[in-house]
């Protein structure tokens, strides 16, 4: 199913875009993760198309990566300012929803299927990669499966990452270490549900070094949520225990509600959630996002967690909708 999900939706892009692979830049780095031959690297960033003025661009990625190239892997050097939630009080429409705050880079929005994990799309800042103003043919967009902000796969299990200052990850003898932000491609590739997302996270040791340490929000398509976090060095995972569940830029593992909701974002959050129930629709979580934007709120986006629906709004206001076929 997913070899067909992919060529069928490169078939539209190409059809759409009716552009050539483009002439890399001269600068253009080496990628590292590709595991493509020739063939499938110029149908990938022949895919590439700029679809916002973000700039937002969206690309399919055509065969095989290696999510673990070059670990340990570093954080990118900046700090996030998110809010994100969990609408879980419709068993039959779960749904993510999240706003990523940061400096106004272009934007990438990325198809993935590999051939040994789960099909994907995600979201990713590619000026942590390197890439600039024009990203056409530039060959450093072949690592971008490499550093999702946020994302669901085919399963119905989505992922994002917040700043919390006060995290702490110290290393525990034996597991292997990855940046921070890669972690989100290891769950989107192979956690179904927010057990194996968190049983993926026990895999690693997490590397916060030369970028702020971060939190991260987990869903899934049964209505099971998550947040994980670094407590005194140490993964602490907080299971949700109503129709919702939510996360902006403090620690939440712990503690208690009340004091939660004295961070402005979160208790926006959780007023509105308490209200309806935890019953969103993208429209509904959109609006809900857009009474937490920020100034420097990049993109808001919302993943149905059953049926496969993405929409995006991106910092100018335009809006994008995509669908990923569930498995």
């Amino acid at each position: 199913m997913r070899r067909t999900v992919v060529a069928t939706v490169l078939a539209l892009l190409l059809v759409g875009t009716g552009c050539g692979p483009g002439r890399a830049p001269a600068d253009a780095g080496a990628p590292t993760a590709s595991r493509q031959d020739a063939g499938q690297v110029e149908r990938t960033l022949a895919s590439l198309r700029k679809v916002d003025d973000l700039p937002l661009y969206e690309m399919t990625y055509v065969g095989d990566y290696d999510p673990t190239v070059g670990v340990p892997g570093a954080a990118p050097p900046s700090p996030f300012g998110c809010s994100l939630f969990a609408a879980l009080g419709d068993r039959d429409r779960p749904l993510f929803a999240r706003n990523f705050d940061w400096e106004p880079n272009p934007a990438l929005v990325l198809r993935t299927d590999p051939p040994d994990g789960y099909a994907s799309i995600s979201l990713v800042d590619i000026s942590y990669l390197g890439v600039t103003a024009d990203p056409a043919g530039d060959r450093r967009l072949l690592d971008a499966p490499l550093l999702p902000f946020d994302g669901m796969n085919e399963r119905g299990l989505a992922v994002g990452l917040a700043a919390d200052d006060g995290a702490r990850a110290e290393p525990v003898p034996g597991r292997p270490t990855v940046g921070s932000v890669r972690i989100l491609r290891l769950v989107l590739d192979s956690a179904a549900t927010v057990d194996e997302a968190v049983t993926v996270f026990e895999r690693y040791n997490l590397d916060f070094d030369g970028g702020p340490p971060l939190h991260y929000l987990l869903a899934d398509a049964t209505g099971a949520s998550a947040v994980v976090e670094f407590v005194d060095g140490k993964l602490t995972v907080d299971r949700r225990r109503g129709p919702w569940q939510a996360l902006t830029n403090v620690p939440a593992a712990g503690v208690p509600d009340r004091d939660l909701r004295r961070d402005h974002r979160y208790g926006v959050l959780a007023k509105e959630l308490d209200r309806v129930g935890g019953v969103l629709d993208p429209a509904g979580a959109l609006r809900l996002l857009d009474g937490v934007r920020q100034a420097h709120t990049r993109w808001s986006v919302t993943y149905g967690l059953r049926g496969g629906e993405v929409r995006l709004v991106t910092a100018g206001g335009g809006t994008r909708d995509y669908r990923l076929p569930m498995s």
